[in-house]
């Protein structure tokens, strides 16, 4: 039976240009959405390093890709210089941490080699097909705040690990007035996270609206997060989490959610 919403508002902190399949997902389970864009992806400070590292392409074993942006970015870069995904050196193997991170690859007609059973990146290490020993592996991550355990991992597994910057998320100038508005009123009934940086953004965009106060607009609200590293980082910022996706996407944010706020 398919999770279900009706009479509640929920909050959705997503980036701005991901807000739409949210909304629709939630929608379609009976919610009344408002849009709260916590991140505004865009270019790193530089294309060097992943222009570089794509140059010499053919010297990887696998390009390991962690996020839709990062698709995206190395996607438009390899397009820049008359390459791309699908016409991939032979030898260059792909894996991908998500569901829309592969569907994303399989979109480009480069689908994943292996995309691990859980959408988390510690999965990825757990279950990665090949022995790690001396293996080239390019990490494509957004410039800042993102996770290095990946490189690290890697690392100490014997890879030989590039790590470069593919995007930038950073965070909008404010709140829509819309949604400031709902939540003054106290009319939302959940507020749901996507990742650590849309709970810090949050943050930093409701002490931006509402002054030293701000979490007093969140106390009548359950907070509902996609995974482990968001729910450690809603711990620490807003000093609770009322609810974890499983599986970590949106369907499983959605049945989160609804099972909160049964």
């Amino acid at each position: 039976m398919p999770p279900e919403l009706s009479g509640h508002t929920v909050v959705l902190t997503r980036a701005q240009h991901q807000l739409g399949e949210a909304r629709r997902l939630f929608e379609a389970a009976g919610a009344a959405v408002l849009d709260l864009p916590a991140l505004v992806i865009g270019p790193p400070d530089s294309w060097g390093p992943l222009d570089d590292a794509l140059t010499e392409l053919d010297s990887f074993h696998w390009l390991v890709v962690s996020s839709a942006n990062g698709v995206e970015a190395v996607e438009q870069r390899l397009q820049s210089i008359g390459l791309s995904l699908a016409r991939r050196p032979q030898g260059l193997k792909i894996a991908a941490v998500g569901r829309k991170t592969a569907l994303q690859l399989e979109q480009l007609g480069a689908p994943a080699d292996f995309v691990p059973p859980d959408f988390v990146a510690d999965s990825l290490l757990e279950h990665f097909p090949v022995g790690v020993w001396g293996q080239r592996l390019l990490l494509p991550r957004v410039q800042s705040g993102g996770r290095t355990l990946l490189a690290e991992a890697f690392g100490e597994a014997g890879g030989r690990v590039t790590e470069v910057a593919a995007y930038e998320s950073r965070c909008p100038d404010s709140i829509p007035e819309l949604t400031a508005a709902a939540l003054e009123a106290g009319m939302a009934s959940a507020i749901c996270f996507s990742s650590g940086k849309t709970v810090r953004h949050s943050a930093q965009l409701l002490k931006q609206r509402f002054g030293e106060n701000w979490q007093t607009q969140l106390e009548g609200l359950k907070l509902i997060s996609i995974g482990p590293q968001t729910s450690a980082t809603c711990l620490a910022k807003l000093g609770r989490v009322d609810a974890e996706a499983d599986p970590h996407d949106l369907d499983g944010l959605i049945t989160a959610c609804a099972e909160a706020l049964a």
